[in-house]
């Protein structure tokens, strides 16, 4: 979200609130902001980080991307 009025810099951020809402948010029935704040921690930091593909990265995950990334390095 650098420059004013230029929707592509919000582009990637658009699409993984997407991806949260339709993945978990309204799969879940939430009863408190500690369940909710939990849930989105977990989604992010166990499975959008380092189960979910991403096509953007061939199909890997983000921390597998980072390890082959790694050992090239």
């Amino acid at each position: 979200m650098s420059r004013k009025g230029n929707c592509w810099d919000n582009a990637p951020m658009e699409s993984f609130f997407s991806r949260l809402k339709v993945e978990l948010i309204y799969a879940k029935n939430y009863q408190s902001m500690d369940e909710a704040r939990t849930g989105i921690f977990t989604y992010i930091e166990v499975f959008y980080n380092r189960k979910r593909r991403h096509s953007a990265i061939g199909n890997i995950s983000p921390v597998e991307f980072e390890n082959r990334t790694a050992l090239v390095a």
